[in-house]
């Protein structure tokens, strides 16, 4: 699927992408993901949006932008309009689709796992909705042995069974097997990549499944970028950000990527619930993610056990699981309070409690307030925020107004979107 690149997106992509339309080509000193970052609040907080650097108010936009990001280097940055045509042709070419941050596409999930820190801008070929499916993450090293692949492939082979997403990167080894036995078995698939979408996306081993809407293949880099240990280390963020649930096949002690991204989960950011492989030859690296806090796999076999293995972690990132009707949560207030638990720098990490005192129309506004807190990092429109909690438009307005009142949102224009005060 192609989506029209939109105006923010054109933004964005001058400001921060490389624009690969050959060998050689310059990066015109982009931004940098933390410059991005504090230039992303900043419109925020003054209530203008990438596009605006487009239109013809951008020149003392561009100067109000000076103490984050000096005029002649933003201006250097969004001159590149011929190079940013020519690489959105070879895209289409290719049907690789480009989606931004600001764009209704974009994967909620990593709006919500990865917050500000979820990238500006994704590249990708094949259905996106995929994106926001969940599913396992399945990870592991290059140099496995047969007992471990045929171990993965069944893995593989199960997720397909039960039609759970497997998500990886792609890369020999454990990753590449667990896809192509899903693949093989009429399973879903999503490969996150770190360099060459171009060859990916016209790949004949990819086409097919793509084309069957079984495979996303998706990138935070340039579709003409090589290979980058630190784009290759940074995908697996991405990789545990799409899924539900994670299992490490195998791993070294203190060194590799599928070491680093298993303790980036378990020690800082705990996004989805890390499992290590139970059977089989021992492994020191797996004995190590144990001691670390990661869970034993349970060795499912069946629908509900597979389905247990994602039920160890509710957080807002599953919030689809409860059903909301109007300004009631199916299943009681405290059983709400009891399922919430929030990921969020401003917001406690610990499940809502609420005391006898308060009325029942408090309790669930407590709830609301916490849930739309860490929904709106980025912004949404109200019908957006009405379907994503399956709610009427009125009572999302309802809930909006209040938390503006409270000075907790703030109402952007152009279009109207609602996102937490700075």
């Amino acid at each position: 699927m192609i989506f029209s690149l939109s105006t923010n997106t054109q933004a964005i992509l001058l400001l921060t992408a490389p624009l690969i339309a050959g060998r050689g080509d310059s990066s015109y000193d982009l931004l940098k993901p933390s410059e991005y970052k504090r230039l992303a609040r900043y419109f925020i907080e003054i209530k203008k949006q990438p596009a605006d650097l487009l239109s013809s108010e951008s020149n003392s936009l561009i100067e109000s932008c000076g103490h984050l990001v000096e005029k002649e280097r933003m201006e250097r940055l969004l001159g590149r309009g011929f190079l940013l045509s020519q690489v959105v042709e070879r895209w289409r070419t290719r049907s690789i689709w480009v989606v931004s941050r600001a764009d209704a596409e974009y994967p909620r999930r990593l709006k919500k796992a990865l917050k500000g820190d979820a990238p500006p801008i994704l590249y990708g070929c094949g259905d996106i909705s995929l994106l926001d499916t969940g599913g396992l993450a399945v990870v592991g090293p290059r140099k496995v042995d047969k007992a471990l692949i045929d171990y993965t492939t069944k893995i593989g082979q199960l997720c397909a069974k039960y039609n759970r997403t497997i998500i990886s990167g792609g890369a020999k080894g454990v990753d590449l097997a667990a896809m192509t036995s899903a693949q093989a078995n009429g399973g879903f698939v999503c490969n996150v990549m770190a360099e060459n979408l171009n060859k990916a996306a016209v790949s004949r081993d990819n086409r097919e499944h793509i084309l069957e809407k079984k495979l996303v293949l998706v990138s935070a880099y340039d579709p003409n970028a090589g290979f980058n240990v630190g784009h290759a280390m940074q995908r697996n963020k991405l990789i545990y950000a799409l899924s539900e649930a994670a299992l490490v096949v195998n791993s070294d002690v203190n060194r590799g990527g599928t070491w680093a991204g298993a303790i980036e989960q378990l020690e800082k950011l705990n996004l989805v619930p890390i499992y290590v492989r139970s059977t089989g030859e021992a492994s020191q690296g797996l004995d190590m993610l144990r001691s670390r806090g990661a869970l034993l796999w349970p060795n499912p076999l069946s629908h509900d056990e597979l389905s247990e293995v994602f039920n160890k972690q509710c957080t807002v990132n599953n919030l689809s699981s409860m059903q909301v009707n109007g300004s009631l949560f199916d299943g009681g207030y405290n059983n709400v309070a009891t399922h919430i638990n929030l990921q969020s720098e401003s917001i406690s990490s610990e499940p809502i409690q609420f005391g006898e005192q308060i009325n029942p129309a408090e309790k669930v506004f407590s709830t609301v307030r916490e849930v739309l807190l860490g929904l709106l990092i980025e912004p949404m429109s109200e019908q957006e925020i009405a379907s994503e909690l399956m709610i009427s438009r009125s009572q999302a307005n309802t809930w909006l107004v209040r938390l503006i009142n409270e000075d907790i949102l703030l109402k952007l224009t152009r279009p109207v979107r609602y996102v937490v005060k700075s």
